[in-house]
């Protein structure tokens, strides 16, 4: 258990320090930047699915149906790639942590809507209050956080999908990339055409940097299914928050972005709403066992 709190605090730890990669690469428009990072995730897996020779049950679990899942989760993590890459090169990478914190109980909003999964009463409150940041903030921005809500939303679609997946999170994330392989293959293709590619007509740090999407991007994820099959998803859910904090304070403290008093109750009511269902649902545990 204690290799996979490793882990699992190595992947939150790797995500949280995606804002610095993605900033160093943020005179690149962000349409390279997915595609180099499906691009080369896609090459990545599909060679460490080769070196365990898994290939040939990889695709023994291939179906119209499998296919049909994962292309809805392929878009579903594209969108939310190329979401997250643009606001970090444009300076909004507070508002992405934002998006990571309202994430765990958007997933449980879900799963009440879709998976007709019910909630405690006290469950409820946590929810509500969740709900009324972020129109507390909408009302300090001016306009609807836009940017946390897609993240928010994308991930816990792509999370409801994945429920309903017949594959792991390895051949999983194999399939999705190579479904979005193609294109994004073809749109790197078209830029180099154009004139407008960057990969190979910049600094040789920048190549390596855009080389290495796909490692950092495949990295975390393999640290997290290997965390997954080892701890309770009780300590999974804790330790998710080191991501986003790490990210809010990168904006606050390293990248200097605005964070005035209104953004600073609309995050407080968020973070209330997370430390009161986490306390929830631990006094609930507590009472199960001894029941």
């Amino acid at each position: 258990m204690k290799k996979g709190i490793w882990y699992a605090v190595g992947a939150y730890v790797f995500w949280g320090l995606f804002p610095i990669y993605w900033k160093m690469l943020a005179g690149i428009p962000a349409l390279q930047l997915l595609g180099h990072r499906i691009v080369w995730s896609f090459l990545l897996l599909t060679g460490v699915l080769l070196l365990l020779r898994q290939g040939m049950e990889f695709r023994r679990a291939l179906s119209w149906r499998t296919l049909l899942i994962f292309f809805i989760a392929a878009i579903l993590i594209g969108v939310n790639w190329l979401t997250y890459v643009w606001a970090i090169g444009a300076g909004f990478i507070v508002e992405t942590s934002l998006g990571y914190f309202i994430n765990p109980l958007l997933s449980v909003l879900m799963g009440v809507i879709f998976l007709r999964e019910r909630l405690r009463p006290l469950q409820w409150i946590p929810v509500g209050m969740a709900a009324a940041g972020v129109l507390y903030l909408t009302f300090a921005y001016g306009a609807l956080p836009w940017i946390a809500l897609t993240l928010a939303f994308t991930f816990g679609l792509y999370g409801l999908v994945k429920k309903t997946a017949p594959l792991g999170s390895f051949h999983g994330l194999t399939l999705e990339t190579g479904i979005l392989f193609l294109p994004a293959l073809g749109f790197l293709l078209y830029s180099e055409f154009s004139g407008s590619a960057a990969f190979l007509h910049s600094a040789p740090p920048t190549d390596l940097m855009l080389f290495g999407a796909g490692a950092v991007t495949v990295i975390p994820l393999l640290l997290f299914a290997s965390a997954a099959r080892r701890i309770p998803l009780t300590t999974m859910g804790v330790l998710q928050y080191i991501n986003p904090t790490m990210q809010f304070l990168l904006g606050v403290l390293v990248y200097r972005e605005p964070f005035n008093q209104h953004r600073l109750i609309g995050f407080a009511v968020v973070w209330a709403a997370l430390i009161l269902y986490g306390v929830e649902g631990l006094v609930a545990r507590r009472r199960a066992r001894r029941g």
